[in-house]
């Protein structure tokens, strides 16, 4: 049943219980005069509306998919509506606890980061290749001026071809030089090191001509907490040399490494705003566990990715019900995590929420980006 106001049309809404169905109004397609404003219906509508929870909404009625497989009409990734998508996880994120973490050692890394930079030849950041976006620190462009910058995205095993496409594209236009790397495995390390170094070969050119001895190029590695900073200079000196694990925070000061006789890198611990004002980005570095796990609900946050993966034309709700065989009669990422719950966990909730985090974390749902490059 679909309820019309002037000028406005109310969306059906399933039969949920009301901790977590939200319905939002979307413009009327074919709005018709002949209707008049109605005040008092407008007021009835929106007094017994429930308070806002986490709820698939949109400026159009919700596109959940039922499968992951391609059909004719929805063959390809770029179908995807992602400023949509944006739009829908901003509304989602409206009603959740704000999420900050700011650990103690990254205002003194900050600062002496800073005080470093003014040594570097080049800087190499680090991002995430699911999430370009939401893992570079607002202030970068201002401590870098107008220093050489070589972008990494990591994880490239981690998304698609398509996705890699596009970012490819988006930073080429740009005019910034991006390398797409596995730090778990090495792969584009060695281009790495072969970039770095002949962007910064004019260095000793000038050092020559004032008669100075040549020296190895300086490059910093910098970017967000767990991105893989530390992994990707342990593969490019094939030994361990920083500390690495899979969980943000273990980098706690700076640390500079020898590359051969041409290259010293210098290892960061991961920089973040102290407050982050996109709490749509914040919920995508809680997704991805490149922020720390104490600073944002796992419940919440898994309840958001299942709904951001059943928009996905790559996943799809059915996907979902495949993998924990659990039937999801309404669009609710809350009731789905409830289900799984009660399924496999006796109830346990938290646990429940953290399989769905850490299967996406582990690469089950398969090549999956949160982001695709701003049109």
């Amino acid at each position: 049943m679909t309820l019309q106001l002037p000028g406005r049309w109310l969306l059906p809404c399933p039969n949920l219980s009301t901790h977590f169905t939200r319905c939002r109004l979307s413009p009327d397609p074919n709005p018709n005069p002949k209707f008049p404003q109605t005040k008092a219906l407008s007021t009835a509508a929106s007094s017994s509306s429930p308070p806002p929870t986490i709820q698939i909404v949109g400026g159009k009625p919700p596109t959940w998919r039922e499968n992951g497989s391609a059909t004719a009409n929805d063959a390809g990734e770029d179908e995807i509506d992602w400023a949509e998508m944006d739009s829908d996880l901003n509304y989602w994120t409206r009603a959740l606890r704000p999420v900050q973490w700011y650990p103690g050692h990254i205002a003194k890394t900050e600062k002496e980061l800073k005080e470093q930079l003014k040594l570097m030849d080049v800087v190499i950041e680090v991002r995430d290749a699911r999430i370009p976006l939401s893992t570079t620190h607002p202030q970068m462009d201002l401590w870098l001026g107008t220093r050489r910058r070589i972008l990494v995205l990591n994880r490239e095993d981690m998304i698609s071809t398509a996705d890699r496409n596009a970012w490819a594209m988006y930073f080429s236009k740009l005019g910034t030089k991006v390398v797409f790397s596995n730090g778990q495995l090495g792969m584009g390390t060695m281009k790495l090191g072969r970039l770095a170094k002949s962007l910064a070969e004019g260095v000793n050119v000038k050092r020559r001509a004032k008669g100075l001895l040549p020296r190895p190029v300086r490059a910093g590695i910098v970017g967000y907490p767990n991105v893989g900073k530390s992994s990707l200079i342990n593969r490019l000196l094939k030994r361990r040399m920083c500390p690495a694990a899979p969980r943000p925070g273990v980098t706690r000061e700076l640390k500079w490494v020898r590359f051969g006789k041409d290259l010293e890198l210098l290892d960061s611990p991961g920089i973040i705003p102290m407050r982050i004002s996109d709490q749509s980005a914040a919920i995508k570095l809680a997704i991805c566990d490149d922020i720390g796990e104490r600073s944002y609900d796992v419940s919440d946050v898994a309840a958001i990715l299942v709904q951001m993966l059943a928009k996905l034309p790559t996943v799809g709700m059915k996907t979902l019900q495949n993998r924990y065989k659990v039937d999801v009669d309404g669009q609710s990422g809350k009731i789905f995590i409830d289900k799984l719950a009660l399924r496999l966990f006796n109830g346990d909730v938290h646990q429940a929420a953290f399989r769905i985090l850490s299967d996406f974390r582990k690469g089950k749902f398969g090549w999956v980006a949160l982001e695709r490059p701003p049109r």
